[in-house]
């Protein structure tokens, strides 16, 4: 327990180092710190494909760690000063975007994401998907952007991959790998008009991310099988996580949709209706595999036939209050939006 408590306040001090810093050594600083405080967690299950997937994501964060500081350097050089928000020179800053998309997992630079997140646990997987965005992001928000077509590609080709990725999926892990991706494709394609709609958007990823990684952690499942045996474990939740999973989706009236709504209204404000459709038709590529998992969850009830043998029924070990609040703000926020723009000043 010391060594955990110790790991996760590292976890804490990077993140926190790197979203209050406006200096980009403290700012490396604090993301390697998080990078370093995360790797005994992913390994601390002693099973070859954990290792493996330590090894893979140490090897991403380390080669965007350096590149990031290359860029940052190279950019002191340039222009003289090491201010974060004071980034003028064009080529260190689309190489500190492309750095930090490496470091969320944006497509083209995605393929470590799904893997890795196959290798780890459940709970590990959750800080990776949510905890672990925080500081590219706040970096990500802060820096000027000059090159417009370089966060649109980047967004685009995120929410395709993240679509087109989770179709063909079983394993449960690697689909919510691949919707963090497409998420994480929205946020950017936004991030240079209205950043406190990214902002918005990323809060709310965090809500219904945080809520289907317990889901699933209070199910044991892992993959697709797994699910269809779910009702007899938690009936109720197993009511509850097919509205969680189209709110992923995106669809009314759930709080998924609130997010997407926003950033088409913005991007059509901002004389781009073709990035909005393209962004508008892959979402609908994510709500195939997430109808997938409604439908294995929810139709697959008896007296059909199972592919998958009954678990024993343990009573859960873990507080539901997490898991009931994030499930909760994660189906019902869309009513409140008024109040949630009239907060974020959007």
């Amino acid at each position: 327990p010391y060594i955990m408590a110790l790991l996760l306040l590292g976890l804490v001090m990077g993140t926190t180092i790197t979203v209050s810093s406006s200096h980009w050594l403290l700012a490396w600083m604090g993301l390697e710190i998080n990078t370093l405080a995360i790797i005994p967690l992913m390994a601390q299950n002693h099973h070859p494909r954990a290792i493996e997937a330590t090894t893979k994501y140490f090897l991403t964060q380390a080669t965007a760690a350096a590149t990031l500081l290359f860029a940052s350097i190279t950019n002191a050089w340039l222009v003289g000063q090491w201010d974060i928000t004071q980034m003028t020179h064009p080529i260190p800053t689309t190489m500190i975007i492309i750095a930090l998309a490496m470091k969320v997992g944006l497509a083209p630079l995605h393929t470590w994401l799904p893997e890795v997140l196959q290798g780890l646990t459940l709970t590990t997987g959750l800080i990776l998907s949510t905890w672990q965005k925080l500081a590219p992001f706040a970096l990500l928000i802060q820096i000027p952007h000059p090159n417009q077509e370089l966060l649109i590609l980047l967004g685009l080709t995120s929410t395709l991959v993240g679509g087109w990725g989770g179709l063909n999926q079983t394993q449960l892990r690697k689909i919510l790998a691949y919707s963090s991706i497409a998420h994480l494709g929205w946020m950017i394609l936004i991030i240079q008009f209205a950043p406190s709609l990214t902002l918005l958007a990323l809060i709310m990823y965090l809500i219904m991310t945080t809520a289907t990684f317990l889901t699933l952690k209070n199910n044991k499942a892992t993959n697709i099988n797994t699910l269809s045996t779910s009702w007899a474990k938690a009936p109720l939740l197993t009511t509850a996580t097919p509205l969680l999973l189209l709110s992923l989706g995106g669809l009314p009236p759930m709080t998924g949709f609130l997010p997407k709504w926003l950033i088409l209204s913005e991007l059509t404000k901002q004389q781009l209706p073709t990035t909005a459709v393209l962004a508008a038709l892959t979402a609908l590529l994510s709500l195939y595999f997430y109808l997938r998992l409604c439908y294995a969850m929810t139709l697959t009830m008896p007296p059909n036939n199972l592919s998958n043998t009954s678990l024993w029924r343990l009573p859960s070990l873990h507080s539901p209050l997490l898991l009931a609040l994030t499930t909760t703000s994660a189906i019902l926020l869309l009513p409140i939006s008024p109040a949630i723009t009239a907060l974020m000043n959007l």
